[in-house]
């Protein structure tokens, strides 16, 4: 016969592991399955954010959760997995050029708002059923668009810095010093091209743009992250709109 305190404990499991499946999900099954997944990938979490960051990236995780379920969980777990590997390519070399991310490549809470504000736009938009249930595909594809441009952006601007030696600035293809804002590198280019992320190039032209503009010392490269993801994720919320229209025709 089992003891009550064992058995206390299986139901306390079996509790939780069906909150954790709840669907659709709620706030509740959404902080425990942080909590759980955080405490799990706590190793991986200190190698790529600040304590702050983590913070910040808990309640993106919750959000996510809460909106899209497990899967749009994934995706930006997978974001942020390959995003942190590729960041440190090369760390030493980068920070010897001056080229690296602050605190080792582990990245603050500005980072990670900057590359999840349209995202969580898009989380919030799904969770209050924002037009109905025919926009419901609608936010998730702006969800997933805004985390594959960023994505894109990560991949190609850090293997340039690692391995690209010569950058040029997108609007004059001028030769540039390392680290300005709008310039870019050959591999970085190809990158962006193997993605077919066009928003990446809108990021880099914006920067190009103003970087010399008193008034725009504010729209530094977090900034420039929101404008670059939410660049991509309304470009295919729109694209998606235009080839339902003319299905329609």
């Amino acid at each position: 016969m089992m003891k009550p305190q064992a058995a206390s404990v299986q139901s306390a499991v079996s509790k939780a592991m069906s909150l954790i499946q709840s669907s659709p999900p709620t706030w509740q099954s959404a902080i425990l399955s942080n909590l759980l997944i955080f405490l799990l990938g706590s190793p991986i979490l200190v190698s790529g954010l600040s304590v702050s960051g983590i913070a910040a990236a808990f309640l993106l995780g919750t959000l996510t959760w809460r909106a899209f379920g497990s899967s749009g969980f994934l995706l930006v777990a997978t974001y942020f997995v390959i995003g942190t590997a590729v960041t440190k390519v090369r760390m030493a070399q980068k920070e010897a050029e001056g080229v690296a991310e602050k605190r080792k490549g582990r990245r603050g809470p500005g980072s990670v708002i900057g590359s999840s504000a349209a995202g969580c736009i898009c989380a919030f938009l799904a969770i209050f059923g924002a037009g109905g249930i025919g926009y419901s595909r609608l936010w998730q594809l702006g969800f997933v668009a805004s985390f594959c441009t960023k994505l894109s952006d990560t991949v190609s601007s850090e293997i340039g810095k690692a391995y690209g030696k010569t950058t040029y600035l997108v609007t004059t293809l001028k030769v540039v010093p390392r680290g300005t804002e709008g310039a870019i590198t050959a591999p970085e280019a190809i990158l962006c091209v193997i993605a077919s992320q066009i928003a990446n190039f809108g990021e880099s032209i914006i920067g190009a743009a103003l970087q010399d503009k008193e008034g725009f010392r504010w729209l530094n490269n977090d900034a420039v992250n929101v404008i670059n993801i939410s660049m991509g994720s309304i470009l295919a919320v729109f694209m998606q709109q235009v080839l339902l229209q003319n299905l329609r025709m």
